[in-house]
């Protein structure tokens, strides 16, 4: 069953990385629209520190939820997710990071180019 999205933020995001993904053929932006547009219970919410685990130094990493700030992270990642806690903002910052919303990834990296799924 594929329930609408009352967030009209939400909605936004989803049907432009859905248009871009059939426009493109990039099939990594299909994937992060379907898991946004699934049920809130089941999307991803992922610590800084499950981050700072799993990625490499300067990688751009994607989580289709929201990143919360528990956890340290030493290493400067470029993080796009649909949100952030003030606390995982900060210590992005910190760490001569950068934390972009999907939308603003997309439009750097339309092509998604060495982009890699989190959560």
């Amino acid at each position: 069953m594929n329930q609408k999205k009352t967030n009209p933020e939400l909605q936004q995001v989803i049907e432009t990385l859905r248009h871009v993904s059939s426009k493109e053929g990039i099939g990594i932006w299909k994937v992060i629209a379907a898991e946004l547009a699934g049920s809130t219970t089941k999307r991803r919410v992922v610590n800084l520190s499950r981050i700072n685990r799993h990625a490499q130094k300067n990688e751009v990493v994607v989580v289709p939820g929201k990143v919360l700030g528990t956890g340290e992270l030493t290493q400067p990642l470029t993080i796009a997710a649909y949100s952030f806690s003030k606390e995982a903002k900060t210590k992005i910052e910190q760490a001569k990071g950068k934390a972009q919303t999907l939308l603003e990834l997309l439009q750097r990296n339309p092509k998604a180019k060495e982009v890699r799924i989190i959560g």
